[in-house]
């Protein structure tokens, strides 16, 4: 974040979008996110920091959305800096939190192996 949006952002004069785009920047490749939910009293930063730092992984971000979850549980998104965060939504379940969301950009190998395969599966279906 530049300076001159850090200013903008404290004096309050960024537009609603300008500020979501700021506290939650495009997620990087090397980065994955997370949704989990969890009742108030369950909820604590440190042990959902201890969780994801058990995986070897950095906790990028961290926040309480306005999002309920189908049951009216508030719903915490996180941003870790690893690819695959299969061991981190692992983790974070022992550590008594449900994650029912792990998403991240796949990566320019990733999408080019899924591209070869669909051009193969067309190429065989054209025999």
């Amino acid at each position: 974040m530049d300076n001159d949006k850090l200013q903008k952002y404290i004096a309050g004069s960024l537009s609603h979008r300008e500020k979501a785009e700021t506290l939650t920047p495009p997620l990087p490749q090397e980065a994955s996110e997370l949704l989990l939910s969890c009742p108030p009293a369950d909820y604590s930063a440190s042990s959902i920091a201890r969780a994801v730092e058990d995986c070897d992984a950095q906790l990028l971000a961290l926040s309480v959305t306005g999002m309920r979850d189908p049951e009216g549980l508030p719903v915490i998104a996180l941003r870790v800096n690893v690819r695959d965060a299969s061991g981190v939504a692992r983790s974070l379940r022992r550590y008594g939190y449900d994650p029912f969301f792990v998403g991240s950009q796949p990566d320019s190998a990733t999408r080019r192996r899924a591209q070869d395969r669909v051009n193969e599966l067309i190429h065989y279906l054209e025999m």
